[in-house]
């Protein structure tokens, strides 16, 4: 008899290049969406010096912050650590573990777009982000 499913918070990392927008785009929305009911992390197979200053600004239209993100280096502990791991577009560099949920999201690379740009893949974000709460939290959907 396990209760690990009724306590156990469900975790899920974002993985992308540089882990300077889509993934944090990703990241900010699961944690402001999922109301702490879910482990988020991000992480990029190459990251960037800093966030994408459009993907923040766009996030910031949204009631978001997230100017104090840093991009960070993605680790095998990570994904083993996550029950969900989504990728948008960092190629064979995301370690594969039995027993994960893989998700590929197809989404435009906001890197070196403006906010202009970058409004469209942040609303794929969100909407996809509210799917996947409605998927791993059913009895809060």
């Amino acid at each position: 008899m396990s209760t690990t499913e009724t306590t156990a918070k469900p975790s899920v990392l974002f993985v992308c290049v540089h882990n300077a927008g889509r993934s944090q785009m990703a990241a900010a929305y699961l944690r402001s969406l999922g109301e702490g009911r879910i482990e988020v992390r991000s992480a990029g197979s190459a990251p960037a010096d800093a966030v994408n200053p459009a993907a923040v600004a766009a996030m910031a239209e949204d009631g978001i912050d997230m100017s104090a993100e840093l991009p960070k280096v993605l680790t095998t502990e990570a994904v083993q650590e996550s029950d969900v791991v989504i990728t948008m577009g960092c190629g064979d560099a995301c370690p594969i573990f039995p027993g994960k949920r893989y998700e590929d999201w197809k989404l435009e690379d906001p890197a070196g777009q403006g906010v202009e740009a970058v409004r469209p893949i942040r609303d794929d974000i969100k909407a996809r982000i509210q799917d996947l709460i409605a998927d791993l939290l059913p009895e809060h959907a």
